[in-house]
């Protein structure tokens, strides 16, 4: 019988890309939780894979639901079990920090709870994140795994919530779960309220004649290290199936630093439109607080994995814009944010 993956928050740009990469490189079955009200648009091409049972399902279920968590996860009896599901956007936090506890501290606590519960024995792969750092000093770049905590968002909150869940389910109850601080990491699919993905979604709506060539902005002096979503799936799956060590926790992120404001010079770069684009800030777009110095230290598990990224700042980019100019030549319409 072929080895058995779940995945929370399957439709996600993570999920789907996660998906995309165990079917390829895999004979696991993959089996993703959504919601009943999902959208499905990040996993559209694999319905028709689905609808034949081959290898891919999709069953709903909520991480704020325990009693659905327990019917799936029984049902499916995992060998990995790949946690992304979360409220993941950090400037939504501030607006909706209740939800964001919510999901993703009791959320997290949920799903492991019921995988104790039925006293199933998965490896376990819980996906926190690098914005648990929060505001580094230059003195402490690049950052290490122990760096101490000091979140600047309510949804790094959360993720320090689901980081130490981790680490306390391994250490209480004997169960094999790794933690990631995964850092910025992007891609064809990110979700349109991340500032590389909006500036790339309002650079084909120009493009397309949909909106003025303006381009409206935050922060452009956040310094971040740039990944593609396809190599953070690789290391995921890299970190599940290469002596899993119960407890551990890892940076993980790419190896090429600017910040927002060159990104999106690149962006405009790229554009047929470049010469006539200007650049506006709007104060919506602002976080209170921000975690300005962003760059990893991801020696642990390079040497633990020997894990490398492969794919350039540049091709992500490029990739990126892409995705945004085949979305709106569908004929789909978004909102201008």
């Amino acid at each position: 019988m072929n080895k058995r993956a779940l995945i929370t928050g399957v439709t996600g740009m993570v999920g789907s890309h996660l998906s995309d990469f165990l079917l390829d490189n895999t004979d696991w079955d993959v089996y993703g939780i959504c919601r009943w009200r999902s959208p499905l648009d990040n996993v559209e091409h694999l319905i028709p894979r689905a609808n034949d049972e081959n290898r891919i399902f999709f069953d709903y279920a909520d991480l704020l639901d325990i009693m659905s968590l327990y019917r799936v996860i029984k049902k499916v009896e995992p060998d990995y079990i790949f946690h992304l599901a979360a409220q993941s956007y950090p400037q939504t936090s501030f607006t909706e920090s209740s939800h964001t506890l919510q999901t993703n501290v009791v959320g997290t606590n949920n799903l492991l709870s019921v995988v104790k519960e039925l006293n199933q024995n998965p490896i376990i792969h819980v996906c926190s994140s690098s914005e648990v750092f929060g505001k580094v000093t230059k003195e402490n770049i690049p950052i290490n795994e122990e760096n101490h905590f000091q979140p600047a968002s309510p949804y790094a909150i959360s993720k320090v919530g689901t980081d130490l869940l981790g680490q306390f389910y391994a250490q209480a109850y004997s169960m094999n779960i790794q933690i990631t601080r995964m850092f910025t990491h992007t891609g064809p699919r990110r979700g349109d309220v991340f500032a590389e993905s909006t500036f790339a979604k309002q650079i084909a709506l120009i493009e397309d004649g949909q909106i003025p060539p303006t381009i409206k902005v935050g922060n452009l002096n956040s310094m971040r290290t740039w990944a593609d979503v396809r190599d953070a799936v690789r290391a995921y799956y890299m970190l599940v199936t290469i002596n899993p060590i119960p407890g551990e926790y890892y940076n993980i992120g790419g190896d090429y630093s600017c910040t927002v404001g060159e990104m999106l010079d690149y962006l405009i770069s790229l554009s047929s439109c470049k010469d006539s684009i200007q650049i506006e800030r709007e104060e919506t777009r602002m976080r209170p607080v921000d975690a300005d110095l962003q760059i990893p230290d991801t020696t642990k598990f390079k040497k633990h994995t020997g894990w490398e990224p492969e794919i350039t700042f540049e091709q992500t980019m490029e990739d990126l814009l892409n995705y945004w100019r085949e979305q709106i030549g569908k004929g789909r319409k978004f909102l201008a944010r």
